[in-house]
């Protein structure tokens, strides 16, 4: 082949970000040039009708662009990014362990993504929440049994795809075991293979029998599978692994390249070539990148950087071949997908929620509670998206008082002091992980104040010692602060 050849079949493989609630000149120019498409962040959308306007202007270049996004549901949200998720997201949908109700908030989550043109969502997430202390998974996961996430996943596959969006069954070979954040470092997820096989990879097969569309790879390391490399390089991991091993035939896409465990000592352009050596499909990245500004020439670093790989022999010219072919039946399978009548869902969010909530203890009158809220940051993935039950309890309780702290620097005397003999209700998210809001929680209930955690992230192992009540809301979506909500007060 030759280099033009080569190049477009490089750009077929690419799906950058770029900034703005419109397409920059340069976006729209990649795309005539031949760039797999785009995937869209929360910086993107404002609101429905603009969404479908910018997703025009995109096919309006390219008919057949992947637009992807990020829609979990729950805590990952790209369309509600600026409200908060109507919809809860996999541990809550985990802890009531209705897989109907799993597969209708999917097939919600899809018809509302076709309907503004997304029809790739980055999204289940079906890892098993293995490590309590995960700082990037938590309630992203259906939970800890391998057959209960595995089953979730086969249902939110299906539900998405009815809707005629590709799911994107992610992070393989499986994120969850982890104690580190592949944003920012490169985690280890140290078991033998027949652990994997038993545990990690179990939610995959389900995934893969029901037909998703894509899998998503993770930057980790399994040492015994990987090496010292992420599994997003691994041909081992995808090639052997995936696709030998499990069977599976569609397309492999990349998590984020820009996340510091599979570029930050290689750098993005070099990476991104390791990664279609490897065998994957499908490249995300600049999520984080556009910040920094146009990513026109990082595009094209990367499509230099493939070529060179393909004329030195590390990257063979049949697997890029290959990897634009993949993303070109995927784009196939979405323009067959024809008109679809989107479902009906009205409620479906709100009462799955409701279903989630879970009591422990006893709750105390709250009519003239101190509402504490912990001010406890999501990681990159979730973002800067509205939570927390605090609003909602102030605004039925009119004798009550609102109090926030931050996670690392709350203190109990001055808590206990507003208080002065009232309930507390503590509203934080992973409280577990964090030692100041632990001790807070179980420093307040050690005064003698009739205390409440309202734990809005994972509900870990961990109870805090001498509180009245804790409530598990399974998320920190507006509807599990609605639920939640009901749930303390009883309406």
């Amino acid at each position: 082949m030759t280099d033009v050849d080569l190049r477009a079949l490089a750009l077929r493989t690419l799906l950058p970000g770029f900034a703005g609630t419109s397409a920059p000149k340069w976006a729209l120019e990649l795309l005539d040039e031949g760039l797999g498409g785009y995937i869209l962040f929360g910086y993107n959308i404002a609101h429905p009708a603009q969404v479908a306007e910018l997703t025009s202007q995109l096919r309006a270049v390219r008919p057949d662009a992947l637009i992807g996004a990020d829609e979990e549901g729950g805590d990952v949200t790209r369309l509600h990014h600026a409200a908060g998720s109507p919809y809860p997201g996999n541990a809550a949908l985990g802890a009531v362990d209705d897989v109907e109700l799993t597969r209708k908030v999917h097939r919600a989550i899809g018809d509302e993504l076709r309907a503004v043109g997304v029809t790739v969502n980055c999204a289940p997430a079906v890892d098993i929440n293995v490590a309590d202390d995960n700082p990037v998974i938590g309630t992203r996961s259906f939970g800890r049994d391998p057959r209960l996430v595995a089953r979730h996943a086969a249902a939110a596959v299906a539900g998405l795809q009815d809707a005629g969006v590709a799911a994107c069954a992610k992070h393989f070979p499986g994120h969850g075991a982890t104690v580190d954040d592949s944003h920012h470092t490169l985690p280890t997820v140290d078991v033998p293979l027949d652990v994997l096989r038993e545990r990690e990879l179990v939610p995959f097969t389900a995934a893969i029998e029901a037909g998703t569309k894509v899998i998503m790879t993770g930057h980790i390391r399994v040492p015994v599978l990987t090496g010292d490399l992420p599994a997003t390089l691994s041909p081992a991991a995808l090639t052997d692994l995936l696709r030998g091993e499990m069977g599976y035939t569609g397309a492999v896409m990349t998590d984020a390249v820009e996340m510091r465990g599979v570029s930050g000592e290689r750098g993005i352009p070099a990476s991104v070539a390791l990664a279609l050596a490897a065998g994957c499909d499908l490249v995300c990245f600049g999520g984080e990148q556009q910040k920094n500004g146009p990513m026109v020439d990082l595009v094209h670093a990367t499509v230099d950087a493939i070529v060179a790989a393909v004329r030195s022999g590390e990257l063979p010219e049949e697997r890029l071949y290959e990897a634009a072919k993949r993303g070109d039946e995927l784009r196939g399978w979405l323009s067959g997908v024809g008109d679809v009548t989107a479902a009906e869902a009205a409620g479906v969010g709100a009462g799955a929620a409701r279903r989630a909530v879970h009591v422990e203890g006893t709750l105390p009158n709250l009519s003239d509670a101190l509402i504490v809220q912990v001010d406890t940051p999501g990681n990159i993935a979730v973002g800067d998206v509205p939570w927390g039950v605090t609003p909602l309890l102030a605004k039925r309780l009119a004798d009550a008082e609102t109090m926030y702290v931050d996670h690392d620097s709350a203190d109990v005397t001055a808590v206990t002091a507003r208080a002065d003999g009232r309930s507390v209700v503590v509203v934080a998210r992973d409280t577990h992980r964090h030692q100041r809001s632990r001790s807070l929680v179980e420093g307040v209930a050690a005064s003698g104040v009739p205390t409440v955690l309202v734990e809005m992230g994972w509900p870990a192992a961990w109870r805090p010692a001498g509180a009245a009540a804790y409530v598990a809301t399974y998320g920190a979506a507006p509807v599990n602060a609605e639920a939640a909500t009901e749930a303390l007060l009883g309406h």
